[in-house]
């Protein structure tokens, strides 16, 4: 089993990742100083999964209760997490009961939402089940909700007690959610590791085949670059910025097309296009640096242009973009493969320009 440590203090936790490692979540539990009874929350796409979550948990007496919400971006809000809260209540869960996400990115930030705020805090275990969601979401102790007008606004830090990464959930995956997920490995090896970068370039149709070996290695170097991130900088007071390249476009692109028409990776990898071209027009890295991001991102059948997004809709979402300080955008631009930097000062009219030439 691989093990990357994400050091936080008293908040310390780790990432377990291998084949068939779903079991472990009941030992966990047994092992530690919880009430045995227990929350999971799943979605309607992975429920029927949950018996190879559950079933060891019935062994060794754990009392479980399942809630199931409906999959996708539209049930990360208020009103589902409400109801969450409601069957916690009526389970009389107390401050040491466990709540667990097994799903993916949206199950992991709602539940944490809500295990950061039900009795004030209450143990939190993710149980990724997308590539998305395990080698970003379920990492770094980011939790929360969208709102109507604008994406994870509501939220807080809150660290989970363990994240356990099963590699066998990918099986069964759709190949658009792997490669929503490869768009934020891209992400790593463009803000922290040149040779990551240039893996994915060297292994691209490897890994769309699923390739174990290739993916585990994915895997673990993305953890262990967000778990040195956020190890640094949890509250992302500074450095941990960097983890969000590509996101600002991304989750204006998101927004627009009302979370339906791109998954989060998708949106990201056209974001991570547009952070790399206004970085071309500032002279950081040159025409032949995009043209490779961009060559690897076709490679690993993901788009580099978005349809249906109008420039004015997509520059009045960056507005309000959460990162932003007093009105002005922490941008994340690219310096090199394996390093970038942060900055507040891009010209709004330089910003639509690149807008523009990311439209189909």
């Amino acid at each position: 089993m691989t093990k990357v440590k994400v050091d936080l203090g008293i908040d310390t936790y780790e990432i377990f990742i291998d084949k068939n490692i779903l079991s472990d979540v009941a030992k966990f539990i047994s092992a530690s100083n919880f009430t045995k009874k227990i929350l999971i929350v799943t979605d309607s796409n992975v429920e029927k999964f949950i018996d190879k979550l559950t079933a060891p948990m019935t062994d060794a007496k754990i009392n479980f209760d399942v809630a199931i919400i409906p999959a996708g971006e539209t049930s990360k809000n208020l009103r589902v997490a409400e109801k969450i809260f409601t069957r916690a209540i009526e389970l009389g869960l107390d401050r040491k009961s466990p709540i667990i996400a097994f799903g993916g990115g949206v199950v992991g930030d709602l539940t944490g939402f809500v295990a950061a705020t039900y009795l004030r805090g209450v143990p939190f275990i993710q149980v990724p089940t997308t590539l998305l969601s395990q080698v970003d979401s379920s990492v770094g102790g980011k939790t929360g909700v969208n709102h109507a007008l604008g994406k994870n606004l509501i939220g807080a830090f809150y660290q989970p007690k363990a994240v356990f990464i099963d590699i066998d959930t990918l099986e069964t995956l759709p190949n658009r959610e792997i490669k929503s997920g490869l768009g934020e490995i891209v992400k790593y090896g463009i803000i922290s590791d040149g040779e990551l970068f240039k893996f994915l370039e060297e292994n691209a149709e490897k890994i769309l085949a699923r390739d174990v070996d290739a993916l585990t290695h994915l895997i673990k170097r993305s953890c262990e670059i967000k778990a040195e991130v956020v190890s640094q900088d949890e509250k992302e007071n500074g450095l941990r910025r960097i983890l969000n390249f590509g996101h600002t476009i991304g989750h204006a692109i998101e927004k627009v097309t009302a979370y339906e028409k791109y998954r989060h990776g998708e949106a990201v990898a056209i974001g991570m296009v547009g952070a790399a071209m206004l970085s071309c027009s500032l002279g950081k890295i040159t025409s032949q640096d995009v043209a490779r991001l961009k060559n690897l991102l076709e490679r690993l059948q993901l788009e580099i242009k978005c349809d249906a997004c109008e420039v004015d809709e997509l520059f009045h979402a960056l507005q309000r973009d959460k990162k932003s300080i007093g009105g002005k955008i922490n941008w994340i631009l690219m310096d090199d493969f394996g390093k970038v930097s942060v900055t507040n000062s891009i010209p709004d009219e330089k910003v639509k320009q690149i807008l523009r030439q990311i439209q189909i």
